[in-house]
């Protein structure tokens, strides 16, 4: 009788191999989970903000002037609102990585949440800074490409190619990380609201 009460409680006899069982709580497993989704959701959104302020950082690019003999110039710090979305999307991407850790943190701790409110509170401020920069730089982007009649400026990317198709690449990667800065700001809601 005393051999089966032991059983019970997870012990084995000598006679049986040992086993053990876990069992997993169902809120636990979708915490965790939910976790792991926000972490990459800002993993990627590091790779998006990073990746976009390399790319418009290293534009330039120099053409001759067949008409006046002149080497014209193009480079993203001609332009400030070019250079404010460098710095928006270097300031999250360095925010992004500095928060991965404690996103980490969040998947092994589902019960943090202080660490959770202050990451929602500064991943909000984020998105809006990023979606700034990508915003203004899209006002500058769309200026190169078509022009504007009224103010006789004329459209640059019919000499400066390369350069404008660098820009336009950087403000693609952008607005995705914006997208995935959305997805981790509703992740992180949702994840609090379940505590």
């Amino acid at each position: 009788m005393e051999e089966a009460k032991q059983i019970e409680v997870g012990e084995t006899s000598s006679s049986t191999p040992s086993r053990k069982v876990i069992t997993l709580e169902p809120k636990l497993v979708i915490k965790k989970g939910i976790s792991t989704l926000g972490f990459v959701f800002r993993l990627f959104a590091v790779f998006g903000t990073i990746g976009s302020a390399l790319a418009m950082g290293t534009t330039q690019e120099s053409v001759v002037s067949l008409t006046q003999l002149v080497l014209l110039k193009a480079k993203y710090s001609d332009l400030p609102t070019l250079m404010f979305f460098v710095v928006a999307n270097a300031v999250a991407g360095g925010y992004l990585v500095l928060s991965l850790p404690v996103s980490i943190f969040h998947i092994i701790s589902t019960k943090a949440k202080t660490s959770r409110i202050i990451l929602l509170a500064i991943d909000t401020v984020m998105l809006a800074l990023v979606s700034c920069g990508a915003s203004a730089a899209t006002a500058t982007v769309y200026l190169a490409h078509e022009g504007n009649t009224t103010a006789n400026w004329p459209p640059i990317c019919q000499q400066f190619d390369g350069f404008c198709e660098r820009i336009s690449g950087s403000l693609i990667g952008s607005f995705c990380a914006v997208i995935l800065l959305m997805l981790v700001v509703i992740n992180s809601g949702i994840s609090l609201s379940r505590h």
